[in-house]
């Protein structure tokens, strides 16, 4: 045991009053002769020794009276466990965890409820002098300063459920930036939260030793949630008349079965194909949705479930571009005119391929073409140049660069020298030699999106293309070569290389009959079709609340007062919510960053001035779905492990924190303890000297 003022025990010795009146009793007897003595010498000899014991009881009664009273003045207190009771200035960090997760119930209540109120009782555990910062997952810079008790409270009672998410590494590194830069004679931190397994990344704090801190564990009482997790399209392009698949994966954290509950597709706000899904317990489910688009342009859509008591991810919103036309560019030789109706033309096979409404074909001679509009296509064709001059290759390497596809055909006298550096630049192998060694066509990948669904089954024995010249391509481990035709020489037909944001694809012959009949084989409508298809931007369906994701739109640009916007798919172009949000123009790609402005899950738009651009859809981050959380055995394992000695498990139960904090900081103090104890001994000083007569 300690005193937080040792000096008050030398009051004790104020206990010598008491004894020395004990000691010495003044008291006079006066002398009564009698004749005969007997009787009353009993009667005296044993009122005195009863009044000898009373004199001794009020005589304890005093000094223990008087030794409490100067204990409880002196502030004893036993010390906690490798505890140091420090003085001085201290700064207090407290996390309250505000995520979607703590808008689940105990028995107090939601657990931002209970978290709110532990955070009032840690405050009220120090004194009034001390510092505090209050800090949520929202991490706003109101709440990136120290400031008093009061201001501390104020603050507290504007927290709310958000859907920001943040690890327990970022919130870490937060807390130790600010508390690094003080002087205080002690820093503390402490983390209020339910600690669930898929944002508590104890192993990955980079901790600081002098500050120390608490986890504080709340618990709710039910944890079961099923909720949609993600979608996606079977196949990444989206087409008009074309029958589409998406996917939709649906989790189970629950002991729950379910079966035959309804899943819902909304399209621009009308009901498509209703579905059913079963799941088991703590599993996962993919649920295929098959519909067809009537309508080209911007499509916004949503994914429902029912489920309670967690809702905010019961809904999934997405949305996708369905293009009215795709634009390709043809860039044919000069040796020959483009004109499609002549028999000779090498482009006659292109223009009947792209005849579709789907595709509008624009055909330009190599030394008439207006760089200027080649961004404004999806599809460039190089058709049998002969050569690629230096800016040829530097506009073609932009246009792949931005998001652009190429397809190349060589032409039957090809300049070798010129094709090496252009295909090089652009990460693709480049062409060889000249081999005119008769071959054909042995191995097509069935794998690749090009043909994955072009064929019903795979046939045995399929008729592919006869070769009877082509230039061989060159070998390379460093390229991400993908090829999708091979001869039976090992050689590449046709390959895909991935470059910038777009895509190259290699030919090995010219489109002349004299190389090849894969013009007129049935294989060349669906390849060269699917890769004009494939041309178009592919665009996030979604993105995650929370996360500083980018939006590219390097399509478009803008000039003088037109600025981007986003606005509310309900709301439109009028009003309602609408943000301008940050672009940048890099290597003349434009990237545009929400920057935490979209609050609320939903599908939004993208404007530029009063030009509507694209969908856009956000949704919550789906890592506060999962309700699985550590307990305390768990947490503390987890800590042990990450070696983090200076963080500390508490859990105050029944028992108010306050108390709770001042034991641990303060140790255990006695003095109402001492202060009861004098009370007792005076109250029984009282009932002896009033009650016992002698």
């Amino acid at each position: 045991m300690k005193f937080v003022n040792p000096a008050f025990l030398f009051a004790l010795s104020a206990i010598a009053i008491p004894i020395i009146i004990h000691l010495f009793n003044f008291r006079k007897y006066k002398k009564v002769y009698f004749t005969n003595v007997r009787f009353l010498r009993e009667v005296q000899q044993e009122t005195q020794s009863r009044s000898r014991l009373r004199h001794l009881l009020v005589l304890a009664c005093r000094i223990l009276a008087l030794s409490f009273l100067v204990f409880a003045f002196a502030q004893p207190f036993i010390p906690a466990e490798n505890a140091q009771v420090v003085a001085g200035e201290k700064v207090i960090s407290v996390y309250i965890d505000n995520s979607f997760s703590m808008d689940a119930v105990n028995k107090n209540g939601t657990l931002l409820d209970e978290a709110k109120k532990r955070a009032a009782e840690i405050v009220s555990a120090f004194k009034a002098s001390d510092r505090f910062q209050l800090l949520t997952n929202d991490f706003e810079g109101r709440h990136q300063r120290l400031v008093n008790r009061e201001e501390f409270l104020e603050m507290l009672d504007e927290v709310r459920i958000s859907p920001a998410v943040r690890s327990a590494s970022e919130v870490a590194s937060r807390i130790f930036d600010l508390l690094s830069g003080e002087t205080a004679v002690q820093k503390k931190a402490y983390f209020i939260s339910d600690f669930q397994k898929t944002v508590t990344d104890l192993g990955q704090v980079k901790n600081d030793t002098a500050v120390l801190c608490t986890l504080l564990p709340i618990t709710a009482l039910e944890k079961s949630n099923v909720y949609i997790d993600s979608c996606w399209f079977s196949s990444p392009v989206r087409q008009a008349g074309v029958n589409e698949q998406l996917n939709v994966r649906i989790r189970n954290v629950s002991g729950k079965t379910l079966e035959n509950n309804p899943v819902k597709l909304f399209i621009n706000g009308q009901q498509k194909t209703p579905a059913s899904y079963n799941i088991d317990p703590e599993s996962e489910t993919t649920v295929m949705l098959s519909f067809a688009l009537r309508e080209t342009g911007i499509q916004q859509c949503r994914v429902e479930i029912n489920d309670y008591p967690v809702t905010f991810d019961d809904k999934f919103f997405f949305s996708f571009d369905v293009a009215k036309n795709i634009p390709v560019m043809s860039i044919n030789s000069s040796d020959k005119p483009a004109d499609a109706d002549n028999p000779e033309n090498q482009n006659k096979s292109i223009n009947k391929l792209f005849k579709d409404s789907l595709f509008l074909l624009t055909n330009v001679q190599e030394n008439k073409v207006d760089y200027s509009q080649l961004g404004s296509n999806k599809l460039i064709i190089l058709n049998g140049l002969k050569n690629i001059s230096s800016g040829m290759a530097q506009e073609l390497k932009r246009f792949v660069d931005k998001g652009g596809s190429l397809l190349v055909f060589p032409h039957a006298q090809a300049d070798l020298g010129s094709y090496k550096p252009f295909l090089s630049a652009l990460g693709a192998n480049g062409y060889e030699r000249l081999d005119t060694v008769n071959t054909k066509v042995d191995r097509l990948n069935y794998e690749h999106e090009i043909y994955r669904d072009v064929f019903e089954k795979r046939p045995d024995n399929i008729d592919l293309p006869v070769v009877l010249g082509h230039y061989a391509i060159t070998k390379s481990t460093r390229s991400n070569e993908e090829y999708l035709m091979r001869l039976q020489n090992g050689n590449v037909f046709l390959a895909r290389y991935a470059s910038g944001k777009g895509k190259v694809y290699l030919c090995a012959v010219p489109l002349a009959q004299d190389f090849s009949n894969f013009t007129r084989h049935a294989l060349f409508v669906p390849t060269v079709y699917k890769i004009a298809v494939f041309s178009q931007a592919v665009r996030p369906l979604f993105y995650t609340i929370g996360r500083d994701e980018v939006i590219d739109v390097s399509a478009t640009t803008p000039s003088g007062e037109n600025v981007f916007h986003i606005r509310g798919e309900q709301e439109g172009p009028g009003g309602g919510f609408d943000i301008i949000p940050e672009h940048r123009v890099v290597d003349n790609s434009i990237s545009v960053y929400v920057r935490g402005q979209v609050q609320s899950s939903g599908n939004y738009t993208l404007w530029l001035g009063e030009n509507r651009l694209t969908g856009l859809s956000f949704n919550y981050d789906r890592k506060e779905s999962d309700l699985n959380c550590y307990t305390a055995e768990e947490l503390t394992a987890k800590k042990d492990e990450a070696g983090l000695q200076n963080f500390s498990l508490l859990e105050s139960g029944a028992r108010s924190l306050t108390d709770v904090l001042a034991e641990i900081d303060q140790g255990k103090k006695l003095w109402r303890t001492c202060i009861l104890l004098a009370l007792l001994f005076l109250g029984t000083e009282i009932m002896l000297l009033r009650f016992w007569k002698t």
